[in-house]
């Protein structure tokens, strides 16, 4: 393939499911900040996790809210439950990978916290499981997904779902949506 013909096609595909994103998320966005900066306020904390690429911008999320985005400020608590292998392992080989995440929320989460799964297909068994978990108990259960929600519809509030089918496509707008919900923060903080 003709690496010229590759990019240009890449950034079409990006700009339409952005554009696509500007013309759907924005509600839904609001939300999601407003629950995030609200849990924040409260003196909760936001809980990020997913798999693979997903879990990368778990921890990439988490890390700009507890140290820094674009400005210095407070720490914010925010936490990527993929990160703790010992946990990762015991509970997999203890419990299964489906509780990978849920087994975490038992033992940290609390009612009004918010649990932010993030899965480009939505059917991650582990995601489902632990928002559920995180219903029962009280916290906030949201998610960024993809394709048309998957198993998160019904169950997350708020649902950011990208309006794709590409899982590339669909990360490279969670990490934007992502980013947008980091300075959100940051200026609703230095308020």
């Amino acid at each position: 393939m003709d690496s010229k013909f590759l990019f240009d096609q890449t950034f079409e595909e990006h700009m339409a499911v952005a554009r696509a994103c500007a013309d759907t998320l924005r509600d839904p966005f609001a939300r999601f900040v407003d629950v995030c900066a609200g849990a924040l306020r409260d003196g909760r904390k936001l809980l990020f996790f997913g798999n693979g690429g997903s879990a990368a911008d778990a921890q990439h999320i988490a890390t700009e809210l507890t140290v820094r985005f674009e400005r210095n400020r407070a720490a914010m608590a925010a936490l990527a439950l993929t990160t703790d292998s010992s946990a990762l392992t015991a509970i997999g080989n203890d419990f299964g990978f489906e509780r990978l995440f849920a087994r975490q929320i038992e033992a940290i989460g609390a009612p009004g916290d918010v649990a932010v799964g993030i899965t480009t297909s939505g059917r991650s068994a582990n995601i489902t499981a632990a928002l559920r978990t995180a219903r029962e108990r009280g916290l906030v259960a949201a998610g960024l997904s993809g394709r048309d929600g998957g198993d998160l519809r019904g169950l997350a509030d708020p649902l950011l779902i990208v309006p794709a089918d590409s899982t590339a496509r669909i990360q490279e707008m969670h990490i934007t949506l992502g980013h947008m919900l980091c300075a959100a923060l940051e200026r609703q903080a230095a308020a």
